[in-house]
């Protein structure tokens, strides 16, 4: 019984030596050194090609290197008949929750404002805004939300969070559904997209929401790419319904050079590293996730491919 590890942007250097650790019973390949297909059980990958995994005859379960599952859906030959886990360890988590707070900071002490006045050696102070005066808003309150809101409101933020079913946050204001979302963003100052990617969600970031925040509203996407109407957040951004905005996350990645992105003013931009897969974490979530699926159990991340994530 082997685990067939697959990735085009994660170092096999790393990632190898710690599965074995990990997985010392259960022989570890790395792409494209698969060997015999026949004995490969589980799948550890990141956008393998279209119909490769359905190729497998003996695969047992499908496991994400990300916390996304979009490469994979994509796929129209996925065998949706074996489990599908994404990735959950510590270490994901608490990188996404440390960007978000990051970023959350960086828009509520008006950095970008201090940066341009630097440039004009402007020695101006701006008038302060305490924590909870200030409203973050998230969307998707999964287990990456659920950390970053957890530590928003530590930092005494005013946290709001809205996802597609309820939920009971300490310290949050949970919104659900469609007839929940306008009153969500019109209480937000500071918009984090967290949520999955799927049919209902893609496009969510668009004229439409962006009309809803109060003026001067900042985003955080760190998502997925498809979730912004790109052209939507460059035109609130030039009409000041905007006022800044920080992504991770891009329809095209690498970002093309001559997106307008790279060079707008109000325009933070990091090249999808919000958050990383820590392989030495990660391994020990891969072996235990195997371990439960060997003892016929569900591990945590198993995703409902009905709802899509």
């Amino acid at each position: 019984m082997a685990l067939l590890f697959k990735s085009d942007i994660d170092r096999p250097d790393a990632w190898i030596p710690a599965l074995r650790h990990a997985l010392p019973d259960m022989e570890v390949r790395d792409w494209p050194d698969r060997g015999d297909p026949a004995d490969i059980a589980y799948a550890l990958v990141w956008k393998p090609p279209h119909g490769y995994l359905k190729s497998l005859p003996n695969l047992k379960a499908i496991l994400s290197i990300g916390a996304g599952i979009d490469h994979l859906t994509g796929d129209p030959e996925l065998p949706r008949d074996k489990p599908l886990v994404r990735m959950v360890e510590p270490g994901l988590t608490a990188g996404m929750t440390e960007y978000v707070v990051m970023q959350s900071l960086f828009h509520h002490r008006r950095m970008l404002d201090y940066r341009d006045m630097q440039a004009r050696k402007d020695w101006t102070e701006l008038q302060p805004v305490a924590p909870w005066q200030r409203r973050i808003g998230v969307m998707g309150l999964g287990e990456l939300g659920a950390d970053a809101v957890e530590r928003l409101v530590h930092l005494r933020f005013d946290v709001a969070g809205w996802s597609r079913s309820r939920k009971n946050l300490p310290g949050v204001a949970c919104f659900a559904g469609a007839a929940d979302l306008p009153t969500f963003l019109k209480r937000t100052d500071i918009l984090v997209c967290l949520l999955p990617l799927t049919e209902e969600t893609e496009g969510i970031l668009n004229a439409e929401t962006f009309a809803q925040l109060p003026r001067g509203a900042c985003l955080i996407n760190v998502g997925r790419g498809e979730h912004l109407v790109e052209a939507d957040l460059l035109a609130a951004l030039d009409s000041g319904q905007l006022d800044s905005a920080t992504l991770d996350v891009f329809r095209t990645e690498p970002l093309p050079a001559d997106s307008p992105l790279w060079a707008h003013p109000r325009v933070v931009v990091t090249p999808h590293v919000a958050s990383m897969t820590i392989p030495q974490t990660a391994a020990e979530a891969v072996a235990r996730a195997i371990h439960t699926l060997e003892r016929g159990g569900t591990p945590p991340g198993t995703v409902d491919l009905s709802r899509g994530y």
